[in-house]
């Protein structure tokens, strides 16, 4: 499904019915194989990669997380791509909380980032992860 701009906007040299996007559903063998692609091959080649950001639930147990760039997908010809463009993902579940939905994605092999020593406050019925050392400089500043 393609993406069109609504209005135009000059700044972004952008013309109503100009195609900017697109949006692709996967389901089934698709679906599994493009997971599998992303979690051993995409995300081991991001340069610095040290794991997903937790916080990314949407409170439904669905996940989104953006890649800035789409050079680690192999099966892309560097050569024929005319600027760096980037891609949001994400994973719709089962699960009906962010915990549950966590420890599913996390089952399936997804490489989130450590949070063992967070604390985990909750607010709106969003989880939110507060590190340690911010509590403390939190703490100094009440004094």
């Amino acid at each position: 499904q393609v993406t069109k701009a609504r209005k135009s906007i000059a700044q972004f040299k952008l013309r109503e019915g100009q195609a900017i996007g697109c949006h692709v559903t996967l389901r089934g063998d698709r679906m599994w194989e493009f997971a599998d692609r992303l979690l051993t091959l995409a995300l081991p080649r991001i340069r610095d990669f040290r794991g997903l950001n937790s916080n990314q639930f949407d409170g439904r147990g669905n996940y989104t997380f953006g890649l800035n760039e789409q050079v680690m997908f192999h099966e892309i010809d560097q050569d024929k791509i005319d600027r760096v463009r980037g891609m949001d993902i994400t994973f719709v579940t089962s699960a009906t909380t962010d915990a549950e939905g966590r420890a599913l994605l996390k089952q399936l092999g997804f490489p989130f980032k450590p949070v063992d020593d967070a604390k985990i406050v909750r607010r709106r019925s969003n989880v939110q992860y507060k590190s340690k050392s911010a509590a403390k400089a939190a703490a100094k500043r009440k004094k």
